[in-house]
């Protein structure tokens, strides 16, 4: 995999807790793992957007596979863990892992999509 050269800002937002406004927060844990099939670009991360009770709302992480959607076969294959969750019950969609910088772009974006829509409710 190409050097990824936006890894240090990531890593260096490891255990960052930011204030959106109306009990509204985020937090980005992110440490570097040893690659394998499951987090071949060797960063384990979990960016997560949080309503003012602190229950998750939106996640981006790494933890976990996900199962494919049922109606396709997929056995024997590996998936990697790279997901997003878009709301509290979500399992799981995957997530196309690029680059550090994608990851934070797209995280931001989507949380303030979702604070957007909760504001306007």
């Amino acid at each position: 995999m190409a050097e990824d050269k936006d890894v240090e800002t990531l890593l260096d937002l490891h255990g960052s807790i930011f204030d959106q406004g109306d009990g509204y927060w985020l937090k980005i844990e992110a440490w570097r793992v040893q690659p394998d099939t499951g987090i071949p670009h060797g960063i384990r991360y979990c960016l997560t957007l949080h309503e003012p009770y602190g229950k998750r709302i939106l996640g981006f992480d790494n933890a976990h596979a996900i199962k494919p959607p049922k109606k396709f076969k997929y056995a024997g294959r590996v998936f990697p863990y790279d997901h997003r969750h878009r709301h509290a019950s979500d399992k799981g969609t995957p997530y196309g892992y690029t680059t550090a910088h994608q990851l934070l772009v797209d995280f931001f974006a989507e949380v303030d999509r979702v604070l957007e829509q909760v504001r306007s409710a």
